[in-house]
């Protein structure tokens, strides 16, 4: 069973009272280890596929199986409690909370989920220094470089133990060293966790590490990649 599957997704929207179909029939089914990048044009439905998958939308038709289970089918409710525990979420802007530390950062979402404050804090320690941060714990994110911050995001996406980590262009806001530096952490998660990453981008440092690319093109899958079998 693949981890997740898209199941002829489409997604209308209603702009100034003219439907636009962002999404047209998408179905595609992605392996847990996978480090795949959603790549296309901009108007493509690169966005609007993430936000679908990661729970953040909801389709016009069609369905979004994650681990066996139909997200477009739970109510509200359900819906916040599934992405809490199984979906990690990267985004271009960090999204940090400014008042709280590197460490408090990561911790937040292990708190709404209950965990213990020592399981907190211990695995907060363990991700930050996985992404190389180990010394930085207790600085805030206005004392962070872009390339610290969009770090400290990874690792508080991966803290909640998810199933797999959407990365919505993770490299936009970072100058190349960083770029590449954040690329290599992923990389290495990827190896050492088998986390699964899906990337929508527009970066080619991304594509051309991508080990799977999804070409989208005016809502439908255009083209699919599968780098180490083409290789």
């Amino acid at each position: 069973m693949s981890l997740i599957e898209t199941r002829k997704l489409t997604k209308v929207y209603d702009e100034h009272k003219v439907a636009v179909k962002a999404l047209n029939g998408v179905s595609l089914s992605i392996e847990a280890g996978e480090f795949t990048a959603v790549v296309g044009p901009s108007g493509s439905g690169k966005t609007t596929l993430m936000n679908l998958i990661g729970g953040l939308d909801r389709p016009t038709s069609g369905s979004v199986i994650v681990d066996g289970k139909d997200i477009t089918s739970m109510g509200q409710s359900a819906l916040i409690q599934f992405r809490l525990n199984h979906i990690g979420f990267v985004f271009q802007a960090f999204n940090l909370i400014p008042v709280l530390t590197a460490r408090e950062n990561v911790e937040f979402i292990m708190l709404l989920q209950g965990r213990s404050r020592r399981e907190r804090e211990a695995r907060a320690l363990e991700l930050l220094d996985d992404v190389g941060l180990a010394d930085l714990v207790k600085r805030k994110p206005t004392e962070l470089s872009g390339g610290q911050q969009q770090r400290v995001a990874v690792a508080r996406a991966l803290a909640s133990y998810p199933s797999f980590v959407l990365a919505d262009e993770p490299t936009a806001n970072l100058d190349s060293a960083s770029a590449d530096g954040l690329l290599d952490i992923m990389e290495e998660l990827n190896r050492k966790r088998n986390m699964t990453f899906i990337f929508s981008t527009h970066d080619a440092r991304v594509v051309k590490r991508a080990r799977r690319v999804v070409t989208l093109r005016d809502g439908e899958v255009f083209g699919d990649k599968n780098v180490l079998v083409d290789a």
